[in-house]
């Protein structure tokens, strides 16, 4: 009997996909990639020096990649190797886009099949759609194979020549990349227009109203004109506070104030009434960007987390690929949405003609549909809800929800708008005022009974007036005044990017792609250059330095036009309208024919210069001014080795310390102080700045003095917390004509220091409870142990360590409750400690801070302090904070999504290691290995 070997991307689609298949084929999983491009370190000696050295391409040989089996892979390769072998047809299942093009070409290259080879695609793991992909195959695409290796060709160039350039200006160990860069500029760009930003104030009134005599229909209504002219709102005001136009009506408090008190006094009359219908449509079903963005503000998930979610999701056949930026549906996947949602909501519910969405992305590709329930009719959440749990029966149910929505009928309704004329002549503002309500009436919800799409908040934005009824009213009637306020406001600066508007951003500019933006937001996080605040993602100093050496030395390699450029290229590619060799020799080398031509990108595939080019001729880069950012003022930021840092530039012949004018006219030392991890870039003001070169320069509070030792004891604020310290009296210096000697590196005695308890206070803390800090560790008692000649005495010692307090008697620790028991525990309570059977980890400690319940699990979630830091729990799921999470400060949205993403995640699996085999039994095993060895060949 034929047998077939089919290879998959995923372990996890193998169980599935061989359940289908039946007995004639065997499943096996690639593992993802089996080759990549070596480091350059890792090739053979004998090609270092030669033309692939370099990047491990021969750039002046057609690009020719050097490929590698990865070290992890070589086991797998062979078992491919081996089903290989025994079997007649081959079938290469990997993912149907360009990456997983690439890694069925990868397997051909390696495994070098002598039996017909199929290249079999599906984009859902059903039995239907597997059996048809298994009797409509087809052959490998070199064409999306070429633009796939392009892609890696051209990240492995750029890379390669962009990143050694950071090393050497910025800090070792940075990297560049096509689209992380980019993306970089983009976060740190809308940090600089927070920075820049300046608050304007305003204020408005709001009064309450109603028809007259009937108090219980009342509503609210804005201030919107005083003398037919606009009052001012937030969006007429630009990022530097001054107003757009002139034209609108700017109050202040004492105008709103006289307005407010002469409407409340006054009476009013409905002067204008707009009805019209109103319309929503719903939205398309979700593409990779719409389910990142959408599971992000719904589900709180990040990115990563979603992606992961849903990957587990396709690999075991609830949804069809998730790796897509087309919107249509295939027309069994349009009946079964329609059919779904005629059964649950009525045939009202359903249109009389499907709805087909037409895609707005450019250059759209990758899989052919979009993200939906997988086969030909739909599992509903409530079929599932057995099989799924957590994370991934709420992103399920967003993914269903969505579908069957998208083929419902439109929400309808009308919307009403009411404007009310208000004599204020008694105010010495202005003669009338005229407010103004909308409210909008559902009267068929349409698709909204199943899904509504979530929103982003946007910067003054308006109230959402949606379903807000008004009451009925008509022009010229009267209404009761029955309150009016002054409020007043403040423009509020750019929102920073959440993980969801970024992937939307990079989605508008064409930048990336569906298969890389869970990744890209990922790696500029891992490498340092972005955080997280609750869900805003913060750029750190290094990524304005980083940006900024390429926005004045590599223009083109950040800017968005040529950076979506490159992708339209790679789809050109893939296309076939181009080819791979000529569109990277222009990229690299340049084009010739272009030299001279004015108005062409500094580098790519229709400059004159090259990416080569480019490298070899930069000018003299000052590192220092490109890590230098001026805050105003006379204080700048630099980006240092070690971190950043605020430096005051204080000019020659001043004082540093004073601000005096001195008769020295050599420049002075500037001050400078380490700017800690929880300091925002727009929080960075010179008045902030100048508050931390204050505690910098502060040596301390003098608490007094050790009796013992006859030195100061002083309390400091330092970078990793308060502290308290022994000041060293100075060595004596050496005497006239001798030599000072040398000493080893840190020779010498050190200050006692000890970091003050949780529960402490660096303004309060005095000299006995310094001196008690500096004591530690503290003998608690001594002890015996063993008898006769072996008994011997042992400390025991209270201390506090790097995860907490602790006893220790010898080397056997316990854990105690709180800092405060290493002053009190006594050695009898010390005892009854070790009498007790050793726990595993820490003692059990009172949560830090509750959070409430998570929408996932609906459990409780607590911040705890664990032994390798801090972390929030549901009781099933621990997630550790990360950098910038304040356990004091963290919200209960950012404490969810940690969940969400450990979840993700799956559980970590730990290898067992072998255990060592004794002298005894390797030698009787030695005895016996011709019969392994012979055992071991025959299977």
């Amino acid at each position: 009997m034929a047998r077939k070997l089919v290879i998959v991307e995923s372990p996890n689609k193998v169980k599935n996909i061989a359940g289908y298949l039946g007995d004639d084929y065997v499943v096996d999983a690639s593992v993802g990639h089996i080759r990549d491009l070596p480091n350059p370190s890792e090739l053979p000696a004998d090609m270092k020096k030669g033309p692939y050295g370099k990047f491990a391409i021969n750039v002046d040989d057609g690009f020719d990649a050097y490929y590698v089996v990865a070290p992890d892979k070589k086991k797998k390769v062979a078992e491919l190797k081996r089903l290989l072998k025994d079997s007649d047809e081959l079938y290469l299942a990997t993912d149907e886009d360009r990456e997983g093009e690439a890694i069925a070409w990868h397997l051909l290259e390696v495994l070098k099949p002598k039996v017909p080879v199929k290249r079999m695609v599906f984009h859902e793991i059903t039995k239907e759609a597997i059996q048809r992909a298994v009797n409509n195959t087809r052959d490998l695409d070199q064409q999306m194979v070429d633009a796939q290796e392009t892609r890696r060709v051209l990240d492995r160039l750029y890379g390669y020549e962009v990143s050694p350039v950071l090393w050497r200006k910025v800090r070792r160990g940075l990297s560049a990349g096509r689209v992380q860069s980019v993306t970089t500029r983009m976060v740190v760009e809308r940090e600089r227009e927070r920075m820049a930003f300046r608050t304007a104030s305003y204020w408005d009134v709001e009064g309450e109203f109603a028809p007259q005599g009937s108090a219980g229909e009342a509503f609210t209504a804005k201030l919107s004109a005083l003398d037919a002219r606009r009052v001012a709102t937030g969006r007429d005001f630009d990022d530097r506070g001054n107003l757009k136009s002139d034209n609108v009506f700017h109050l202040n408090e004492q105008q709103a104030t006289s307005v407010a008190t002469s409407v409340a006094a006054g009476a009013a009359t409905v002067s204008s009434v707009q009805e019209k219908p109103y319309t929503r449509r719903p939205s398309a079903p979700f593409t990779t960007s719409t389910l990142q963005q959408e599971a992000g503000r719904k589900l709180r998930m990040s990115s990563k987390a979603a992606m992961g979610v849903a990957q587990r999701l396709y690999e075991n056949g609830y949804i069809t690929y998730m790796r897509t930026d087309s919107i249509t549906l295939s027309e069994s996947a349009i009946n079964a949405a329609r059919t779904q949602a005629r059964d649950l909501y009525g045939a009202d519910y359903v249109p009389d003609q499907p709805r087909r969405y037409q895609g707005k992305v450019k250059n759209a590709q990758e899989a052919h549909e979009a993200i939906r329930p997988a086969g030909d009719s739909f599992r509903t959440p409530a079929q599932v809800a057995g099989q799924l749990r957590g994370d991934e029966f709420a992103l399920y149910e967003l993914i269903w929800k969505r579908t069957v929505a998208s083929q419902m009928a439109d929400a309808r309704g009308s919307t009403a708008t009411v404007k009310l004329a208000v004599p204020v002549a008694d105010s010495g503002v202005a003669q009338s005022a005229e407010f103004t309500a909308s409210g909008t009436v559902i009267t068929f919800r349409g698709f909204l009974a199943a899904y509504e799409e979530g929103r982003d908040v946007e910067r003054n934005a308006s109230n959402d007036d949606a379903e807000r009824r008004l009451p009925k009213l008509s022009e010229g009637a009267p209404a009761d005044v029955l309150r009016a306020e002054a409020d007043g406001h403040q423009t509020s600066p750019p929102p920073r990017y959440t993980e969801a508007t970024l992937v939307k951003a990079m989605e508008e500019m064409g930048i990336g792609r569906p298969s890389t933006y869970a990744a890209t937001v990922g790696t500029i996080q891992d490498r340092g250059y972005v955080g997280k605040r609750g869900n805003a993602l913060v750029p750190t100093w290094t990524a304005f330095a980083v940006t900024r050496l390429l926005e004045e030395h590599f223009p083109s390699l950040v800017d968005y036009d040529f950076t979506a450029s490159m992708e339209e290229g790679l789809d050109r590619i893939a296309r076939g309208d181009e080819g791979r060799v000529a569109w990277l020799t222009r990229f690299y080398f340049g084009d010739e024919d272009s030299k001279g031509r004015v108005g062409l990108p500094d580098v790519g595939p229709t400059a004159a210069e090259g990416l080569q080019e480019m490298v070899e001729h930069l000018p003299d880069i000052d590192a220092r001014a490109i890590s230098t950012i001026d805050i105003g003022d006379g204080i700048v930021v630099r980006v240092g080795r070690y971190g950043p840092y605020v430096e005051e530039v204080v000019p020659a012949g001043v004082d540093a310390a004073t601000g005096e004018v001195t008769a020295d006219e050599a420049p002075k030392d500037p001050r400078r102080a380490t700017i800690t991890d929880d300091i925002a870039p727009d929080e960075m003001t010179p008045a902030k700045a100048r508050e931390l070169l204050e505690a910098a320069d502060d040596d301390g509070r003098v608490l007094g003095q050790d009796p013992a030792t006859g030195h100061d004891i002083i309390a400091k604020a330092g970078r990793y917390g308060p502290y308290v310290t022994e000041v060293l009296p100075e060595p004596p210096a050496p005497a006239d004509g001798e030599k000072p000697k040398r000493t080893k590196k840190n020779a010498g005695p050190k200050p006692r220091t000890a970091s003050l308890f949780k529960d402490m206070d660096l303004a309060t803390i005095d000299i006995d409870t310094a001196l008690k800090l500096l004591s530690l560790p503290r003998v608690v008692g001594t002890v015996t142990e063993g008898e006769g000649d072996e008994a011997k005495t042992v400390d025991i010692t209270a201390q506090n360590g790097r995860y907490g307090p602790y006893l220790k008697k010898g080397t056997d620790s316990r854990s105690l409750t709180s800092e405060q028991q290493l002053f009190d525990i006594t050695l009898e309570e010390a005892l009854k400690i070790y009498a007790e059977p050793k726990r595993r980890g820490r003692a059990a400690q009172p949560p830090l801070k509750e959070l409430g319940n998570d929408p996932v699990s609906e459990k409780p979630v607590v911040v705890k302090d664990g032994r390798f830091g801090p972390y929030v729990t549901d009781g099933e799921t621990n997630a550790t904070l990360r950098r910038g999470d304040d356990p004091a400060s963290i919200t209960p949205e950012r404490g969810f999504e940690l969940l969400a993403e450990k979840r993700a995640k799956g559980p970590t699996t730990r290898k067992r290691t072998a255990k060592k085999t004794t002298k005894k039994a390797a030698k009787k095993t030695a005895k016996k290995a011709p019969a392994k060895k012979s055992a071991a060949k025959k299977s």
